[in-house]
Order: C-alpha cells, then sequence, then structure tokens
C-alpha cells in the first residue's frame, strides 16, 4: 500500500525553534554590547557629573575668596587715603597760618625797633599800663578769633558728618551707594586740591589777570617822576575811540594797586575796559615802583594833586575837553582832595568815587578796633621799613593786616582755611573745577599789596582817626589850604557817588558822608566792595554799569550821558 508523501512536522518546529533562539541570542548579545557601551559612557562621564555638580559650590568658595580680597583692598586704599588726608589736613593749617602770620613778623621788626626807643622816653609805670592794654586788646582779637574758628570748624563737621556717617553706614552693611572708600578719597582729593592744586591755579592766572601794558592794549600818554599815565583801548577792534569825546582818567588806590580795575580783560571782566570798549577816551593813572623810584617814596598828597593837574592838562589838550576824575575806594578820596585843592579848577568838571572812604571815622567796625588800641600803639612807626635809599615808606602787608585783625572773625587763619575747603567741595566722585574769576581774585589778594608812601598813608591815617568837622572841613590840608566838601557843589562839580551794599570794608556811613555837605547822584551796587570793579564790570550783568538798574545808573552810562548833555569842542 503506497502512502502519500507528508513532511515531518515536528522538523519544523525545531528548525523554526532554532531560528527563533538564534534570532534572540543575536538581540541578546547586541543588548549585552549596547548595555556594556552604555555603562562604559555612563562610568566615563561620572567626573563630568561630579564636575558640574561641585560647580556652583567651588564658584561660590572662590568667590568668597575674591571678595575677601577685594574688601581688604579696598580696606587698604581707604587706609592711605584716610592717612594722605590726615596729612594734608595738617599741611593745610601751617600753611594757611604761615601766610596769615608773615605781616605779623614784618610787624614785629618795627615794632620791636620803635619800642626800643619809646622805654627810653616814657616812663616804667606808663609803659606797663600801656601794655597791660595792649594784652587785653590782643586777647580780645584772640577771642574773635578764636569764635570764628570754632564757628567754622562746627559748620564743617555737620557738613561732613552726616556723609561720614553714610558712608560709614553704607561700608558696615555692604549698600550700594557712597562708601567709606568713597568718602576717604573724595577727602583726600579735596584736600590735595586745596594745598597744592588752589594755590596752583592762582599762580597760573597771572597772564590772564590785570594791566599788561606790554601787549599791545595800551600806550603811554604821559609820564612823571611818580606816575605813568596809559590810555586803555577798545578790546574790540571793531570800536573806534571817539577823538572828541569826553575824556575820563581814573584813579586806583594806592594799596590795592591797579590791576583790580582789570580783572580779568579776556572774559570782559574789567572796570577800565567797561568805559574803553564803549569808545570813551579811557586812561589810568599808575603809580611806579615805589621798590625802585625815590620819588615815590617821599611822595605827598601835593604831588598827587600836582602830577593829576599835569595828567588833566595833557587829557584835555589831546580832546578839547574837560575831564572827568574817577577815583577808585582810596583813588576816590585823593581825587576828592585833588579837586578841593584848587589845582584842577578849569580841568575837571565831573567826579566818579567807586566805594571810597571820605569820612573814615564813620566805618564803625575799624573806629571800634582803633578805640581799643591804647593810644601809644597808634603809630605808623610801627608799619615803617627803610629802603636802600634812606626812605621810609608804609609796608603794604602790613597795613593790609589791620583789616584782618579786626574782621578776625572772618579772616583768621583757621576760619578761611575751613572756608576755602568748603568752597572746594565738590558732588560725590566728581571733581571741582576752579573758576577764573575766583583765582584772580585770589591772586590779587596775595600778591597784589603795594607798599606805599608815608606822606599819602599818613593821609588816610588821619582820615579815619580825625572826623570831618560839622561845617563838611576834612582833617587833611593840601598846600596849606583848609579842605571841604562843599567845595565840590562851588566849584559846579558834577558828582556820581557809588558805594556797595554789603560792603565790609568801607562801611556806607564813609563813603556817602559828603552827602551831609553837597548834593550828589548816589548809585548802590549789590554784594561787596569789589564788585563794582569785577562782577558788575562785565557787560550783560544786570547792574553792568553802562546800565540803567533801577533808579540808578552805573559810572559809565553817568560818562555817557555826560557826553551828551557837555558842551563839545
Amino acid at each position: 500500500m503506497i502512502f502519500p508523501y507528508m513532511p515531518n512536522r515536528s522538523y519544523h518546529i525545531v528548525s523554526e525553534c532554532h531560528e527563533k533562539v538564534a534570532e534572540v541570542n543575536s538581540r541578546l548579545t547586541e543588548a549585552t554590547f549596547e548595555t556594556l557601551k552604555t555603562n562604559q559612557n555612563y562610568w566615563l562621564n561620572i567626573p563630568v557629573y561630579l564636575n558640574d555638580a561641585n560647580y556652583s559650590y567651588w564658584r561660590l568658595i572662590s568667590s568668597l575668596g575674591d571678595l575677601e580680597k577685594a574688601n581688604r583692598e579696598s580696606t587698604a586704599e581707604a587706609t592711605l587715603d584716610a592717612l594722605k588726608a590726615g596729612q594734608l589736613f595738617l599741611l593745610g593749617i601751617l600753611v594757611y597760618l604761615h601766610d596769615f602770620m608773615i605781616p605779623y613778623w614784618i610787624a614785629a621788626n618795627s615794632f620791636t625797633a620803635l619800642e626800643k626807643q619809646k622805654l627810653t622816653q616814657t616812663p616804667p609805670l606808663e609803659t606797663m599800663l600801656d601794655y597791660l592794654e595792649l594784652l587785653q586788646f590782643n586777647l580780645q582779637v584772640a577771642e574773635k578769633g578764636l569764635t570764628g574758628s570754632l564757628k567754622s570748624m562746627h559748620e564743617f563737621s555737620l557738613r561732613e558728618g552726616a556723609k561720614a556717617l553714610q558712608a560709614l553706614t553704607n561700608t558696615f552693611f555692604d549698600r550700594e551707594g557712597f562708601n567709606l572708600k568713597d568718602y576717604n578719597a573724595a577727602q583726600a582729593r579735596q584736600l590735595d586740591l586745596l594745598v597744592y592744586g588752589y594755590p596752583g591755579a592762582i599762580r597760573a592766572i597771572k597772564p590772564q589777570y590785570g594791566l599788561h601794558f606790554d601787549d599791545g592794549g595800551y600806550e603811554k600818554t604821559a609820564e612823571t617822576d611818580r606816575f605813568i599815565l596809559y590810555q586803555v583801548l577798545p578790546q574790540d577792534k571793531r570800536v573806534k575811540v571817539r577823538k572828541e569825546g569826553k575824556p575820563i582818567l581814573i584813579l586806583p588806590p594806592y594799596v590795592l594797586g591797579p590791576n583790580i580795575l582789570a580783572l580779568l580783560p579776556g572774559e570782559r571782566k574789567s572796570y577800565v575796559h567797561a568805559f574803553a570798549n564803549q569808545g570813551i577816551p579811557t586812561y589810568i593813572r599808575v603809580m611806579k615802583d615805589i621798590e625802585t623810584t625815590p620819588a615815590v617814596q617821599v611822595m605827598t598828597g601835593e604831588d598827587d594833586a600836582l602830577d593829576t593837574r599835569f595828567f588833566c592838562e595833557r587829557v584835555m589838550k589831546m580832546h578839547g575837553r574837560a575831564v572827568t576824575l574817577n577815583g577808585f575806594c582810596q583813588g576816590g578820596f585823593m581825587a576828592v582832595l585833588d579837586i578841593l585843592s584848587g589845582e584842577l579848577d578849569g580841568l575837571v568838571d565831573a567826579l566818579i568815587t567807586c566805594v571810597s572812604p571820605m569820612d573814615g571815622t564813620r566805618s564803625v567796625a575799624l573806629v571800634e578796633y582803633m578805640q581799643h588800641l591804647p593810644s601809644r600803639f597808634r603809630d605808623l612807626g610801627y608799619a615803617m621799613k627803610v629802603m636802600p635809599s634812606g626812605h621810609q615808606i608804609v609796608d603794604g602787608k602790613v597795613m593790609s593786616w589791620v583789616y584782618k585783625l579786626k574782621s578776625m572773625e572772618k579772616e583768621f587763619s583757621f576760619v578761611t582755611f575751613y572756608r576755602d575747603l568748603m568752597n572746594l567741595e565738590g558732588t560725590e566722585g566728581k571733581e571741582v573745577k576752579i573758576s577764573s574769576t575766583a583765582a584772580a581774585m585770589n591772586y590779587w589778594l596775595i600778591y597784589d599789596r603795594n607798599d606805599l608812601p608815608e606822606g599819602i598813608t599818613k593821609i588816610s591815617f588821619d582820615s579815619y582817626t580825625i572826623p570831618v568837622k560839622k561845617d563838611g572841613t576834612l582833617p587833611v590840608k593840601l598846600f596849606g589850604k583848609d579842605l571841604n566838601f562843599k567845595g565840590i557843589q562851588e566849584k559846579g562839580i558834577k558828582w556820581l557817588l557809588c558805594y556797595a551794599e554789603k560792603d565790609d570794608l568801607v562801611d556806607k556811613a564813609a563813603a556817602v558822608a559828603p552827602l551831609d555837605f553837597v548834593d550828589a547822584e548816589v548809585t548802590v551796587f549789590p554784594k561787596g566792595h569789589g564788585a563794582i570793579a569785577t562782577s558788575w564790570s562785565h557787560p550783560e550783568t544786570e547792574c553792568a554799569l553802562h546800565k540803567r538798574f533801577g533808579p540808578y545808573r552805573g559810572p559809565v552810562r553817568f560818562q555817557l550821558d555826560l557826553e551828551e548833555t557837555s558842551e563839545s569842542p
């Protein structure tokens, strides 16, 4: 019997199982290798994972180290700045004290020499009483200086204490803003500016300050043994001097010198150029160097009047018109004396005086100072020095020191030190720029003090110690004549009298004393003694000299109006 062929079913099942097993083994092998490969990458990346995990920690540790280092550096810088500020502070105090005491050492020599003579001529008991009065006077002056110093220190401490506390708080609590390091650095910069930068800026202003007769802006017109007359030319070349205009002759003060009347010509802050720039024929009388000119050393009030007459004659001849005489401060008082002497009759028909002491006895502060000084020591001999020519002159530094002593509460060295220090204070982190005006004013105060002829000083001394009589007669004579304020009106002189509202050098009562005896036009300027020659000499200011302001008119406006109304040649 024949059976049909049928494949062995078990064979196929076994074969498929082998195939499945082989496939599983293959996949298992692949999975094993893949697992090994993955595990290998894992173990290899473990350091990377640890580094990533510890990075923030190490960064924190590093930041703390950098912060500690920065704090150490900041503390060191703050400490060094504090030490520097302390050294500069002490140096500044010594410098200011030294500058204040220089006139004292000069006066001490004259005092010793004169007292050697007086001791042999004065009874011992009287000398003892005089010295006790002098001691009392010195104590009063010292008290004023101490009071002013303590007040200035208090004001400075209040201002700086608040800033120091804020800086300390910001530093202690690690706040943003002005910290102790910044505060100490600012203090060091401020004191360095005061001790070194400020004096340097003052010295550097010299080329811009004052009259420079060699720069082409002036013409020498006439000369005597004692003075030189210069014509001041307009700064703007488009402005022409009116040859037939009414001329003005300006007399500067003896002690303060002529440069205050041309403080900063380049910045249009110049009293003399305020006239010249209007086309007015403007002249200024400049005293020769007293150190090298014997004729100046022995000059008297009569010499002043005669030289002024000579200059007025020359100017009047050039322009054909009578001259306006303009005196500033002490120069105004001398101008009045020259007119009252009669030497300028027919030559001068108008007068301008600016902050001029016409009766010094009405200056309350100075009179009070002089009254407390024992009569024995009210002697110009204490300010005298002998020149190589053998002539005696008055030391200008000592004379200016007298004005400081009468205002010790404002002018003592500690007071001025703290005042300048506070003026040089800038905003946080910003450097203070010293203005050219401040530098020029200080240059004038420090370097522009002139010595004086004894005869001229005696005139001023008498005007401050002997009052004007009730009939207007002055305590000074020229050419043996009595001089009376009423003579100004009798001669038909038009007078503009200017004074400063806040003048602490020449009181209002001293400046307007002639009004008790004559009629004069009065102009009141804001600010202090030098403002007319400095602040208001700029043509764009509110009270510029060529303007009318309120009921007043400035000196230049007065001169321009005179030119329009007076007769032309």
